[in-house]
């Protein structure tokens, strides 16, 4: 796979100085001795309580990093990509921010982690510092793990451990909530696809259509592999798991976690799955859907949970400024409002029949029925070749509910065309077709003539749709046909009409609708299949 980077060697250092680059001034810092030692920290830090210290391997964003501020963590230790961070690294984090208070250090269990962060927990505790060390094991994945691994239930820790330091509680409060809610707090992941890492070459271990359960945020296999076939069932298969991991009773805070690359709209349903399964009604706290903690690009999310009671949640609602935290909230319910009435803008809506416009009408509708052949002909040669099946649905919609038309009021009769064709016609014809009957039956409302209202519809048609006289579209027999009409009669209409649409073979480019993807050797001489039909409509008015 190809990403955005400049060298594998210095992709976590320049992501960390766009990270600092792009928040206010004054909020983060980063200690020297880059590239070695990459510390994110509080620049407005002073020691003055715990100072709550975590982080681990960089593709995780925006973990670790993200999370450093008033309320959180007062500074993350990053290393290479999914490499946990050296001794020298941690201890110059620990050295920065830790003052009397003392400090805690929140560490994910996975073995370099755990070396890393503990050589420099007892190196600095020779050194005179208060150190305490937690460690978050929340994978529920693999039951018979004796040694689960630390996931996105760290960031509960982060979160509830960094508010009793900010409130001002001393190191060994805040050390035993931290390790209650790393015990309380449980996580099971799901994914598409693995992650890949820049500058390697990728391999995808799974099939197409096949998904995976449990697997790490490093890439590391699951413990099972599944078809998928949809979100309802891989959310239920996962919300049984952690069910059978939580104590029994209680309420949960819930933590809807990207891993990397699941789009929003996928996210959204997601949650929706998540918050309509059995468990909901214990969920009264939630934390995303977002990217917290990832994976890279890997394609899967994860759901975390912890237990909760009136501190935990007190410390999830608090307000923080760091970059990435979502913030908690009570989970919503789907409220809805009823439609606004559909008030009639016309006064004669009821069924009535007028002789000449029911003439009028079907003798334009059949015309467009029978020139299908020849406009999909036409737009075969400058678009997809349906621009004659296209019109000549909507005919046969009109022609079919004529009888239901109020053809003695020509506002109304101009307002059920524009219905029916929004109704039966696809694509962009359809809806332009509509604004030009729905525009037409407001003017004709307001009082205006019927070549008045007609060009009234038009000059709509040309405002939403962009296109103007000379375009290579429709309204190149519409427009003159439309002027004629008004100034000359129903005659000299049909002749502009013609004339119009023949224009448009010589017109060698168009400036609006597919044609204006082609070249001028592909529309030489071919006419505008729209600016036909217009011209076989008023063709067919003659005899009426």
């Amino acid at each position: 796979m190809t990403h955005f980077f400049n060298s594998r060697d210095t992709i976590v250092t320049e992501a960390l100085d766009g990270l600092l680059l792009a928040n206010p001034k004054g909020q983060l810092a980063r200690l020297d001795g880059y590239p070695s030692i990459k510390v994110i920290l509080r620049a407005d830090w002073e020691r003055k309580k715990v100072a709550i210290v975590s982080g681990g391997g960089a593709g995780h964003e925006p973990s670790h990093a993200g999370f450093v501020g008033r309320g959180m963590l007062t500074a993350a230790v990053a290393g290479e990509i999914f490499a946990s961070p050296s001794v020298e690294a941690v201890l110059a984090a620990i050295r920065a921010v830790t003052g009397a208070p003392g400090c805690l250090l929140v560490v994910k269990n996975y073995t370099g982690d755990r070396l890393n962060f503990g050589l420099a927990a007892e190196r600095a505790r020779a050194e005179g510092y208060r150190v305490e060390m937690v460690i978050v094991s929340d994978d529920i994945a693999i039951p018979e793990n004796p040694r689960p691994r630390g996931v996105a239930g760290t960031l509960f820790v982060h979160k509830i451990a960094g508010h009793a330091a900010e409130q001002g509680a001393d190191l060994e409060a805040v050390s035993e909530l931290a390790r209650s809610v790393a015990r309380g707090s449980f996580s099971i992941g799901a994914s598409l696809s693995s992650c890949s890492i820049p500058g390697q070459a990728f391999s995808e271990r799974l099939a197409e259509g096949e998904g995976e359960l449990g697997l790490g945020i490093h890439g590391e296999p699951g413990i099972e592999r599944f078809a998928m076939s949809s979100a309802t069932k891989l959310v239920d298969i996962m919300m049984e798991r952690l069910s059978a991991a939580m104590p029994a009773g209680g309420r949960f805070g819930l933590m809807i976690n990207n891993l990397g690359a699941v789009p929003p709209l996928e996210m959204g349903l997601i949650a929706r799955e998540v918050l309509t399964s059995p468990l909901a009604d214990r969920i009264h706290l939630l934390v995303g859907p977002a990217a917290l903690m990832t994976a890279l690009d890997m394609n899967g999310f994860s759901l975390s949970l912890v237990r909760l009671d009136a501190e935990r949640e007190a410390a999830l609602r608090a307000p923080v400024d760091v970059p990435a935290w979502p913030g908690a909230i009570t989970p919503g319910t789907v409220e809805t409002r009823p439609l606004a009435a559909i008030a009639a803008p016309f006064s004669h809506e009821r069924a009535s029949h007028d002789e000449t416009t029911h003439a009028l009408i079907s003798a334009a509708c059949r015309a467009l029925v029978a020139a299908e052949g020849e406009l999909n002909a036409l737009d075969a040669r400058v678009g997809d070749g349906d621009t004659g099946s296209t019109l000549a649905i909507g005919a046969r919609s009109v022609l079919g509910g004529l009888q239901d038309y109020p053809l003695a009021d020509p506002a109304g009769t101009a307002a059920a065309i524009g219905r029916a064709l929004a109704t039966s016609m696809g694509g962009s014809s359809g809806v332009l077709m509509s604004i030009f009957f729905t525009a037409t039956a407001a003017a004709l409302q307001s009082g205006s003539s019927l070549p008045k209202a007609l060009s009234a519809g038009l000059e709509r048609v040309m405002f939403y749709g962009g296109a103007g006289p000379g375009d290579r579209t429709m309204i190149d027999a519409l427009a003159p046909a439309l002027q004629a009409l008004e100034k000359e009669g129903l005659q000299p209409a049909i002749e502009a009409a013609r004339a119009g649409a023949e224009a448009t073979r010589s017109m060698r480019k168009a400036k609006a609708g597919r044609s204006s993807y082609l070249s001028t050797q592909d529309l030489d001489g071919a006419a505008d299949p729209g600016a036909m039909a217009v011209a076989h409509v008023f063709a067919s008015l003659r005899a009426n």
